[in-house]
């Protein structure tokens, strides 16, 4: 245990614990620094940071501000465009971030409306009252991790991954693209706001190893500040490719373990990939 999450999730968006939960998971693994980085929204930071304050006593944890913004980027030789989720840390004026936000939850809030419009040609009913149900009838809170659980809890799949398989995710019926922001407005958006932009799971986007490659180039050359390290169960050829990326193009690294809960049990809070020796923390530049 190395001490140090900074990739987590809470009910606020699409994981299974409360802001206070999670702080409270975080201290009894001795985790001393802990970024709460939900989707698209920081609705739960001042929980965390306040149950932290109350309850921490003799222990010394610090909560980061975060975020997990979608994002896109495209190559200039085609038109398709790509999804891409950049993590927001530390952020010392979140002004200018809260505004890009209230934006992006809209974009929320009317995906999944379209989604689940889509569903209904499926599956015969309105699913949508069953999703908002599950978000306390908040529509920007809503994720396709909420609707594949609506599918389940309905028996029209067997489990939320099916859920995707069949209908949820790029190619099927009810796929619905994240229209957020550009990946240049989103890094600019990220340092106006006093923060450090991270590029998210960097080989989680079904890329090739070109694609992943000028999707790191990119990133770093729009001013990207660090690359989260791919988790202990990847190849580690994979990890290699990561690793001499960042080195040949100056990045800080990342370490989190992206946990959300009980939705997704096999990803443990704190279990974090090793920082190899030469690598740069961005932690270590927090203020």
């Amino acid at each position: 245990m190395f001490g140090v999450d900074l990739h987590t999730h809470t009910y606020i968006s699409d994981g299974t614990l409360s802001p206070e939960q999670l702080v409270q998971a975080a201290l009894d693994l001795k985790i001393h620094t802990l970024a709460l980085t939900d989707h698209d929204t920081m609705d739960g930071l001042s929980r965390a940071q306040i149950y932290a304050q109350d309850c921490a006593q003799d222990q010394d944890i610090q909560i980061i501000s975060g975020v997990e913004i979608s994002s896109q980027w495209s190559r200039p030789n085609t038109q398709k465009s790509y999804g891409v989720h950049i993590v927001a840390l530390n952020m010392q004026n979140q002004a200018p971030m809260q505004t890009m936000l209230e934006q992006q939850k809209k974009v929320r809030a009317e995906r999944a409306q379209a989604i689940c419009a889509l569903l209904e040609k499926c599956i015969s009913f309105d699913i949508y009252p069953e999703v908002l149900a599950q978000v306390e009838g908040q529509p920007d809170r809503v994720t396709r991790t909420h609707i594949a659980k609506a599918l389940v809890e309905k028996k029209i799949v067997s489990r939320p991954q099916q859920a995707f398989d069949r209908f949820l995710k790029e190619g099927k019926k009810a796929f619905v693209k994240f229209d957020g922001l550009g990946l240049k407005e989103t890094i600019e958006v990220i340092h106006a706001s006093g923060g450090f932009a991270v590029l998210a799971h960097p080989t989680r986007y079904d890329l090739s190893a070109t694609n992943i490659r000028y999707l790191v180039e990119l990133f770093a050359e729009l001013g990207g500040d660090a690359v989260e390290l791919p988790p202990n169960i990847e190849p580690a050829s994979t990890r290699q490719m990561v690793d001499k990326m960042i080195e040949q193009l100056g990045l800080a690294v990342s370490i989190g373990s992206d946990f959300h809960g009980d939705n997704m049990p096999w990803i443990k809070l704190g279990n974090i990939p090793r920082v190899k020796e030469g690598q740069v923390g961005i932690w270590e530049r927090f203020r």
